[in-house]
């Protein structure tokens, strides 16, 4: 998805808790005609292929709409999105560094927030 414009995104990290639960992550893309992607720490413990990852030390990526489930912020994970156009931020904590950047912001596990999203498009 990084060798064409992607319109939309869908980005997360290893706090899904394992490469499985990735797969909701991916029916939320799916359904939303996005494209996803993942943090160096969801590489790095293998869940996802390290063509996704999104970053410092991965691809660079502005989509018009770029959500970010259960990503921290952590500024090597910033530099590779903030020239999104639209950024959604979706963490259970309320003092996430990804909230100082984003757009709009859900403060909620991503365990029940995706599910609704998903649920919602459907």
């Amino acid at each position: 998805w990084y060798q064409r414009r992607v319109r939309k995104a869908v980005v997360s990290t290893q706090s899904t808790g394992n490469g499985e639960n990735f797969e909701m992550l991916y029916n939320l893309a799916d359904k939303m005609g996005a494209a996803v992607g993942a943090s160096r720490a969801a590489v790095d413990a293998g869940y996802v292929p390290s063509d996704l990852q999104v970053g410092q030390t991965g691809k660079m990526v502005a989509p018009d709409l770029y959500i970010a489930v259960g990503i921290s912020g952590a500024i090597q994970h910033l530099a590779g999105m903030k020239d999104s156009k639209t950024i959604v931020a979706i963490n259970k904590d309320g003092e996430a560094p990804i909230f100082q950047v984003s757009d709009y912001g859900l403060v909620d596990d991503l365990f029940k927030a995706v599910p609704e999203m998903i649920n919602s498009i459907e």
